[in-house]
């Protein structure tokens, strides 16, 4: 390596804790944990790749306790313990640095940052330019002239100007800053009430801490002046414990300390044996000894092969028999598999050996493909074979695509994506693409790479044979390749009962929804479509008025314009890119200041969503098959276990304003069947009554009382009898709003009260229920020390930024801790549901009835109109009122209200 006298000094600790949020929980054959541990490991490989420092030294905190305990012993005091995942990967990856050949450095009584403070100082004595790797705010003060920071996940330097951007003072003024601002993350006191920006302003009037709290008497601002004369002990006692120090004695030997070159052969063992597959890619991609066969996973060469013979499709049919698996992935030309052409199929029966079907691809090898009623001859036993398990990612689409062209069903099943999906909800996306790099650290080839894009693209099913064929066989040997990683993941996470009773067993239900679909009265939309237009126009010419021109109401542009320079309206706030913000909130507000354009065109908005997302799309959307609308169910998105509905989206439908009623108006069901809706009542409120165990809502819901009437009563201290509508209302906005954080900011602006009054009603809600505040400490404590919450039924619901720096993300992680469970355990319960009533189907009163659509806490059957109606809605309200059982036990009642009726708003 070429000497240039810098060196990196890396913040270990802070390494640790980025790569440990940034990726799911991950463990190794013996179950231990080691996903902190990878992302630890890709994010130094990456940092010895792309910087050319001479040497590196990776610096770690010995222990928690340290001397500047000894001067405060509240500091740090109000950080909980790292997660319980995390504690047995802190040893694995000190390991790690050693077998990357990389120097580290701990020393017990000492900050990981006193260490690079000292060493910075040190070389910097010696001649040596330093880079420290970290972004953390408290190493700022150590930049100079020939000390700079570097964040690897940004991929940016820190100098000077950067730390005065952060400061507002430059870097030998940090300290200062620091000691008055204080710091409520490391319990470091400061001066109340003067955050950064006030303090870089003090700093820079007066030159210097000391001259500031020598001279305090002189600052103009009455608050300011007597928060730092009230508290000068306190921010001294802080400047001690922000100052790094940097005078440990250390014993430095420049020849001893290590250069930033890849050892492989320290390196490959570890990778190899902690399963580091993607980083092993890349050790050996970067060894030019190596060869440059395709290797995926474990380096051997894949087998990859066309079935175009009867005798090669029967000698696969045997294989399969002996493995007992069978990874399948149909290859079509539409994402809507109602829609989709089967033009192949890919199989997989064992690791790194794949085959392809063609099917219908129009390519000059065409007359040489297996007829499809002999594919289907040979493979219907093997898909309805209970001892062979049938393996899809994604697999509802490929079940729905088989069954639209006659093959059998599919029995017993695996799907690898919500097998992801149980183990990783709220970390990342579950797409194949994405599960191979991570978990198997292989780049896949992509659709568009295959098809290409814009005018140039052409149908999967013009491919040609052979690049198809690498195509689809490569995921259906990396779909069999996860699902005996996820298998055994599931197994060690305790999280088999989730995927096995809930999320598999839902497959079939949804296939069967999106199959059924739903009637739609594509007169009533048209007409609606027409109204829309009418109302847009009569808004628009309104607004036209009030601006004195015309103008492009859909342009952000020169609505801003309008709004902010000719109509000289307040608060007008630039964006990125220069323009003036007119969304919701900003119009909202101008809005609540009796600004009638801006009511206008929030009007004009709504209106035009709900014509360009419904009623104009809607009729599109109509099958010509069924003459029926089908919605996709996306299974793996919301990290509560919620579905979510795409293209089109039925969930989302307005349903208390007139328009959204009247799109409502036009779902229909079959003539001689009723459409019938079944909604959990107020469920969150009484699984939060049962979660947290708030016993006056317990005994409120069993006595049938008004949940909200009395919770406004017992908030106002006035007789139930005497509660007005608009107190009910607000009680309610309380009761459901407390799910999800509302704070009394959020409440006044919901409710149309003063932010005082909002307050004192929450203020009061806490006192009349005190187990709630119970619960969401309790939450917030479990959230610290794991990294999730948990449903009453087990589904461990992963959470982002609890433990970020930034408060805002860090309470907003909270809020969600806080909601999660109740949302999860009603997601849960109705999927619990759905698959009771679908189990049951085969029963006489449910022949006629059919699960079209599942909205939230909302079930909508078309049931027919006969002398059964009654007893198949009496089966099914009871199948959602006992959802949770034998599982779970719950005291609180259940209650499901029904309506039916001639289109889906009469039934809601």
């Amino acid at each position: 390596m070429k000497k240039n006298n810098t060196i990196s000094l890396i913040d270990g600790s802070g390494f640790i804790f980025r790569a440990y949020y940034a990726l799911p929980p991950l463990t190794n054959k013996a179950g231990v944990p080691i996903g902190a541990v990878m992302g630890f490991c890709n994010m130094l490989f990456k940092f010895l790749e792309e910087q050319k420092s001479e040497k590196i030294i990776v610096i770690f905190d010995k222990n928690r306790k340290t001397f500047r305990n000894d001067i405060y012993p509240l500091y740090k005091s109000n950080r909980g313990a790292p997660p319980e995942d995390l504690i047995p990967q802190f040893d694995l990856i000190r390991k790690a640095v050693d077998a990357f050949a990389i120097s580290r450095v701990e020393l017990a009584g000492y900050e990981a940052d006193d260490l690079i403070a000292t060493y910075a100082k040190k070389f910097t004595s010696l001649g040596w330019e330093v880079s420290i790797v970290s972004s953390d705010k408290d190493l700022m003060q150590l930049v100079s002239s020939t000390v700079q920071m570097f964040d690897p996940i940004k991929n940016k330097i820190i100098g000077e100007s950067e730390v005065i951007e952060k400061f507002g003072v430059p870097p030998l003024s940090v300290i200062d800053v620091q000691s008055l601002a204080g710091d409520s993350t490391d319990n470091v006191p400061g001066a109340p009430g003067i955050g950064i920006k006030t303090a870089a302003l003090l700093i820079n009037e007066f030159g210097s801490l000391e001259k500031l709290l020598l001279n305090y008497e002189k600052i103009k601002q009455n608050k300011r002046r007597e928060s730092i004369r009230d508290n000068i002990e306190k921010i001294q006692l802080s400047k001690k414990l922000v100052t790094l120090k940097n005078d440990i004695a250390i014993d430095i030997k420049i020849d001893e300390i290590s250069e930033t070159n890849i050892h492989n052969e320290k390196l490959l063992p570890f990778l190899e044996k902690n399963n580091f597959n993607h980083l092993k890619n890349r050790l050996l991609k970067n060894d030019t000894t190596e060869s440059t066969d395709y290797k995926i996973n474990n380096f051997s060469k894949v087998s990859y092969n066309n079935i175009l013979t009867e005798k090669d499709l029967e000698q696969f049919a045997k294989e399969v028999a002996q493995t007992g698996i069978l990874s399948i992935d149909t290859e079509t030309d539409s994402l809507k598999a109602l829609e989709a052409k089967l033009v192949g199929i890919s199989l997989s029966c064992k690791e790194g050996c794949a085959y392809y079907i063609p099917i219908s691809h129009i390519t000059k090898e065409s007359n040489t493909f297996l007829r499809l009623d002999f594919v289907k001859r040979l493979l219907n036993p093997i898909l309805s074979d209970s001892s062979i398990i049938k393996i899809g990612q994604n697999i509802k689409y490929d079940l729905i695509v088989l069954e639209k062209n006659g093959f059998g069903p599919l029995s017993p099943f695996d799907d690898t994506m919500l097998m992801s999906y149980t183990l990783s909800a709220g970390l990342h996306n579950h797409n194949l693409d994405f599960l191979a790099s991570f978990y198997l650290g292989y780049k896949t080839t992509k659709f568009k790479d295959i098809v290409g894009v814009g005018k140039k693209e052409i149908k999967f099913s013009e491919v040609d044979i052979e690049t198809a064929k690498n195509y689809a066989c490569e995921d259906a040997d990396i779909t069999l390749r996860l699902w005996g990683l996820f298998k055994n993941n599931l197994i060690q996470k305790k999280l088999m009962s989730i995927y096995q009773n809930i999320e598999k067993p839902l497959i079939k239900v949804i296939v069967s929804m999106e199959m059924n679909g739903i009637k739609i009265n594509d007169t009533k939309l048209s007409l609606l479509s027409k109204g829309f237009d009418a109302q847009m126009k009569t808004l628009q010419s309104k607004i036209f008025s009030i601006s004195s021109k015309d103008f492009n109401i859909n342009s952000t542009k020169q609505l801003g314009e309008i709004l902010f320079n000719e109509l000289k309206l307040p608060g007008g706030k630039k964006n990125k890119s220069g323009g003036f913000s007119t969304n919701s909130e900003v119009l909202e507000t101008l809005a609540n200041d009796n600004h009638q354009i801006a009511s206008l065109v929030l009007e004009w908005r709504g209106i035009a969503k709900l014509k360009s997302t419904y009623t104009d799309s809607l009729v599109k959307n109509i099958s010509n098959t069924t003459h029926r609308v089908h919605t996709t169910y996306q299974m793996a998105g919301a990290q509560t276990g919620r579905l979510s509905s795409t293209d089109p989206n039925l969930q989302n439908i307005p349903i208390k304003t007139k328009n959204g009623k009247e799109i409502r108006k036009s779902f229909i069901p079959e003539r001689g069947f009723k459409l019938v809706c079944f909604d959990y009542s107020q469920i969150e409120l009484r699984l939060l009554a049962q979660i947290a165990d708030i016993k006056p809502l317990k005994k409120a819901f069993s006595d049938k009382e008004d949940i909200h009437k009395l919770t406004a009563s017992q908030i106002l201290k006035i007789p139930v009898h005497e509660i007005s509508q608009e107190q009910r209302r607000n009680a309610k906005a309380i009761n459901f709003g407390i799910i999800y954080g509302l704070s009394p900011f959020g409440l006044s602006k919901q409710i149309g009260i003063s932010r005082t009054e909002a307050k004192e009603y929450i203020e009061a809600y806490f006192i009349q229920y005190p187990g709630i505040n119970n619960y969401m400490d309790k939450v917030k404590k479990f959230l610290n020390t794991h990294g999730y919450v948990e449903t009453l039924f087990g589904r461990k619901i992963n959470i982002n930024g609890y433990q970020d720096k930034n408060p805002m993300i860090r309470n907003y992680a909270n809020r969600q801790a806080i909601n999660a469970p109740i949302q999860g355990t009603a997601a849960d319960m109705i999927k619990r549901a759905m698959i009771k009533y679908f189990s049951s189907v085969h029963n006489k009163f449910f022949q006629n009835t059919r699960l079209l659509l599942q909205v939230h806490d909302e079930l909508v059957f078309e049931i027919k109109n006969d002398s059964n109606l009654e007893i198949a809605i009496s089966s099914i309200k009871r199948i959602m009122v006992n959802a949770h059982e034998p599982s779970v036990s719950i005291n609180v009642p259940i209650v499901v209200s029904v309506g039916q009726g001639d289109n889906w708003e009469e039934a809601h």
